[in-house]
């Protein structure tokens, strides 16, 4: 029996009328659990309505007032987390410790923006000029959207709609249709917390929904997390109908090994980064540069551990990881093993072989040694639990090759030596950067994103940079002059 899984507009399940649904599975299993409705046009321009004249209101609520309903949000979250990574697993597939820890890092997010009085703070300057007074204030943009990938279900949302709400605005969330109902379980915590109808909408959908989301006159700012060409299409188009936009794209993370480094901790940090959530993650190392003779011992250590690794079922305990969310994405990634070991790459553990579950979309973790940056195990984005290992002779060489790759999200070096980890977050062209930390996702009081195709727009994603893109600046110029001194003047304002 499936389930049917419907939006959430002005407060309540709404059920489909396009007419179109997608099915949604269990990727443990294989089975469909689900059909999940597709929104049409006239659906998105009813959920826009009722989040305009949600946001006319919340606007005016008080911050202390906003701070009280996220932090009745954020215990419920905290409390609700067990439900909540469980049906995460149920169609993402991910284990459930890393559901959690998916819900955890959300959790920072929204404990950020509990602060909202504090973060919303503008500046006074008195007596800027004879008797004026100048202050900024920061106001919300009214309605805004949030696109979000399939491999973060709960924390890439958190992200954006924690800020968006604090900072005054309604929120419309356009979900992954491969695993939406985590995002429906939000929309009833963000309900129970007391948060007005409309304010927080869920809005299930494709290209459909997410071009009308674009193109909608009612909607002024759009966030998007997902692969590099949809974040430049989402920017381009969102742009170009006057929207502000931040669309984080594709990575290829590298992490740089020095010959100096500790190599059973590179070796346990880089297997736990490469493979965690079978290596769907943007902040996946995908490319371990082992620099000089540090390259066969780390290879060594890397394949030793990997046996270890249980792939099964996200809901057994003793499960390390996971499947992978569709049999197409499955027989993609086990298309680039193939691809890279025909152009020349040494397989040394092969993620196609072994004793894997014959039910739902698994493939075990794979091992690359002597890759080459032509080929496209290296190129491409691959997004699943394959690790590819360069050498290089020098850190200067190291340095060129991350350099050089088009993605410029995430970087790690593992090595002994403070002074090459200093030089290295200096000379290094990447927006996050780990010093012997392997997934160097910022804290929420600081802001997430990349540089060059990992990024399309100005603004990075949460923490202050967040609360910048949510807002607009307003600056006030007053004067409230002595009735006895004012006087007409034509002249351009001075300020001496």
């Amino acid at each position: 029996m499936t389930t049917r899984i419907s939006h959430w507009i002005d407060g309540r399940l709404t059920e489909g009328t396009s007419g179109r649904t997608s099915p949604v599975y269990n990727p443990a299993t294989g089975a469909v659990t689900g059909e999940v409705d597709l929104a049409s046009l006239e659906e998105l321009d009813t959920a826009v309505a009722s989040a305009s004249a949600a946001a006319k209101e919340w606007r005016s609520a008080s911050l202390s007032h906003r701070s009280a309903v996220l932090f009745a949000f954020r215990e419920l979250l905290h409390q609700r987390t067990p439900e909540l990574a469980a049906i995460i697993t149920s169609e993402h597939g991910k284990v459930l410790s890393d559901a959690a820890g998916e819900i955890a890092r959300g959790l920072e997010n929204v404990e950020f923006a509990t602060g909202v009085p504090n973060l919303l703070k503008g500046g006074f300057t008195e007596q800027a000029a004879t008797g004026v007074d100048v202050y900024n204030i920061r106001q919300p943009l009214g309605v805004v959207a949030g696109v979000t990938p399939f491999n973060f279900p709960a924390m890439v949302p958190l992200w954006m709609c924690a800020n968006a709400i604090a900072c005054g605005n309604a929120f419309i969330l356009k979900p992954s249709e491969k695993d939406p109902s985590a995002a429906l379980f939000l929309a009833q915590l963000w309900k129970e917390a007391g948060l007005p109808d409309g304010l927080f909408t869920v809005l299930h959908g494709d290209k459909v929904a997410v071009d009308g989301l674009l193109d909608h006159l009612g909607i002024a700012a759009v966030s998007f997390v997902g692969s590099t060409p949809i974040a430049k299409y989402i920017y381009e188009r969102g742009t170009a109908n006057g929207k502000r936009v931040q669309a984080l794209g594709g990575a290829k993370n590298h992490a740089l090994v020095l010959p100096d480094a500790d190599v059973d901790m590179a070796a346990d940090s880089v297997v736990s980064a490469a493979y965690g959530s079978a290596g769907e993650r943007c902040m996946a190392l995908s490319v371990a540069v082992a620099v000089g003779d540090v390259a066969q011992p780390l290879v060594d250590a890397i394949a030793a551990r990997l046996p270890k690794l249980t792939v099964g079922d996200g809901t057994d305990a003793d499960t390390d990881m996971g499947p992978l969310i569709t049999a197409e994405h499955r027989d993609k990634v086990a298309g680039y093993v193939g691809a890279g070991q025909e152009a020349g790459a040494t397989v040394v553990v092969d993620g196609r072989e072994g004793d894997l579950p014959t039910d739902g979309f698994f493939l075990g973790t794979t091992l690359l040694d002597h890759v080459t940056p032509e080929m496209t195990v290296y190129t491409d984005e691959i997004f699943g639990p394959v690790l590819s290992v360069v050498r290089v002779d020098t850190y200067e060489e190291g340095l060129e090759l991350i350099n050089s790759n088009q993605y410029a999200n995430g970087t790690a070096i593992f090595t002994r030596d403070g002074g090459a980890a200093r030089r290295f977050q200096f000379d290094v062209e990447v927006g996050m950067v780990g010093i012997n930390v392997p997934i160097p996702v910022p804290v929420a009081y600081y802001s997430f994103g990349g540089w060059k195709d990992s990024l399309f727009g100005d603004t990075h994603m949460y923490g202050p940079e967040g609360i910048n893109f949510y807002t607009r600046g307003k600056v006030v110029t007053q004067r409230w002059p002595d009735p006895a001194t004012s006087s007409v003047d034509l002249g351009f304002p001075r300020t001496r």
